[in-house]
Formats: C-alpha cells, sequence, structure tokens
C-alpha cells in the first residue's frame, strides 16, 4: 500500500452549504483510514472549532490532524496536543485592528477558545453561529489577549469590495509582518508572516517524516492554493474559485453538496 495524506479544506469543501458532511463522505473518510492513510482538516478556523468538526466525524483517532488558523497552528487530533503555533505580534495585532477601525471594518481575533472583538455587530453574530464559538468584548482587545494570537480575520458581509479596496491598500505596509489572504468573498486573513496552509503542509509532512509525493490536498478559495500548490497532488472542488481551478491539477466531477470528498478519496486515495 502506498501511503497517503489527505490534506482537505472544510467551508465549501468538505462541509456542504448547510455546514454538513454528507453520509457518502464520511464513509469515504473512514474507509480511507481503515486502509491505512492519514487525513488532515485544514482550516481558516480556531483549533476549537475545527476540533468539533473532529469530534462530530470521529476523527479522534491515529491519523487524524488538523491545520487550523490558515497554517498557524498544526493539531494532533488523537493525541490532543498543539504541534506547532506561530503567531501575530501584538504590535501588529494593534495596528490591523486601528486600521480596520478606520475604515470602517469589524475585526475579531482569538483565544485559545473564544472571538475577541470590540463590539457586537452582525458580522460577530453571524461567524459566532456559524463556528459555535462564544465571545468577549473590549473597547482595547489587547486587554483580553492571553497571548499574542493567530490571526486577525475582518469580515464584511454587505460591501466585500471595501475589504478589496483595504487589502490594496494595506499591502506594502503589511510587507515583512504579515501575511493576508481571503478565504471567501467576505473574510479578509491576516496570519502570521509567511504562514499559509501551504506551510501547515510542509511542516506537517517534515514532522510525519512522509515525502511530498503522498499528499493530496482539496480545496475551494483562495487561501487553500497554497496548499494545492505544496502538494503532491492539488484539488479543487467544482464549486472552487476560477483561481483554484486554474491553480489545481484536478477539478471534481461534483461539488461540496454532492459529495466531492468522497470522488477525490476514491480517485486519489484508495
Amino acid at each position: 500500500m502506498n501511503h497517503k495524506i489527505l490534506f482537505v479544506d472544510l467551508d465549501a469543501t468538505l462541509l456542504s452549504d448547510d455546514k454538513t458532511v454528507s453520509e457518502e463522505n464520511r464513509a469515504a473518510i473512514q474507509k480511507m483510514l481503515l486502509a491505512g492513510h492519514d487525513i488532515v482538516l485544514s482550516t481558516g478556523r480556531p483549533v476549537e472549532s475545527g476540533r468539533a468538526v473532529a469530534r462530530e466525524l470521529e476523527l479522534t483517532q491515529p491519523g487524524c490532524y488538523m491545520i487550523a488558523f490558515n497554517g498557524a497552528v498544526l493539531y494532533d487530533c488523537a493525541a490532543d496536543r498543539v504541534l506547532l503555533k506561530r503567531s501575530l505580534p501584538i504590535e501588529v495585532t494593534q495596528e490591523l485592528f486601528e486600521r480596520a477601525a478606520k475604515a470602517g471594518i469589524y475585526a475579531q481575533t482569538y483565544n485559545n477558545t473564544e472571538i475577541i472583538t470590540t463590539r457586537h455587530t452582525a458580522e460577530l453574530e453571524y461567524y459566532r453561529k456559524k463556528t459555535g464559538l462564544s465571545y468577549k468584548l473590549s473597547a482595547n482587545v489587547l486587554d483580553l489577549l492571553e497571548e499574542e494570537p493567530q490571526k486577525v480575520l475582518m469580515i464584511d458581509l454587505k460591501n466585500t469590495g471595501r475589504l478589496a479596496r483595504f487589502r490594496e491598500k494595506n499591502l506594502e505596509w503589511e510587507k515583512g509582518k504579515c501575511t493576508s489572504f481571503f478565504s471567501c468573498r467576505e473574510y479578509l486573513e491576516y496570519c502570521p508572516l509567511d504562514t499559509s496552509k501551504g506551510t501547515g503542509v510542509s511542516c506537517l509532512t517534515k514532522m510525519l517524516n512522509l515525502p511530498l509525493d503522498c499528499t493530496v490536498a482539496v480545496g475551494d478559495e483562495e487561501n487553500d492554493i497554497a496548499m494545492l500548490n505544496a502538494a503532491h497532488i492539488g484539488v479543487a472542488v467544482k464549486n472552487a474559485t476560477p483561481e483554484v481551478k486554474a491553480a489545481a491539477d484536478y477539478v471534481t466531477e461534483h461539488d461540496n453538496n454532492h459529495n466531492a470528498i468522497a470522488e477525490v478519496i476514491e480517485r486519489f486515495i484508495l
């Protein structure tokens, strides 16, 4: 058997639009695990939110891992242990919140298990319901941070063009400080410098002493492109953005609502 390791994005890839996982995808994942292959849930979400998905899918056995915060955290689901953590400097975090406030854009960051932000908004409520995370509010988020955070997320549910303009305006400032990308049109993410799902693929395979030619990665959004490029085989789901499809070696025949991951597992893993 040629050992394989599958890196799979969550939202709009493994998860259907209603945030569930189909029985076909569940069965395919268990089949690949029983065959001795590994799976890595690769997400921009915090560890706590990703861990809830892992538990629901019974991915707490050996061979189950997670890339969280877009590569800032590597996590062993079976051992319940963080393998690697990268952080945004406090001064960069503060500057991002100040720049977002001046632009009228909602921003949030995280402690280990909760959202940290300045005010209650529709964006916070949308994200909270989507992830199941609790939150704390403070006029100065630094007062609530327990340590340097893994990312700052900016959300705009009504005017996504404003996020694109904000990113473009601040590209020069972010050089040497942090890394930015979109995880969907409404989410602009700022992560530690030189951090991505792609660095997560490289770091985790080295930790597990696995060659890159055993890796398959599948995703749908801009923050997945580095992961697809890092893996031996990069797969875009049918519903992926044009940019992700252009970066992929293969585009699935099915979308995230119709068992795309089962298709990937049958074609490239088993």
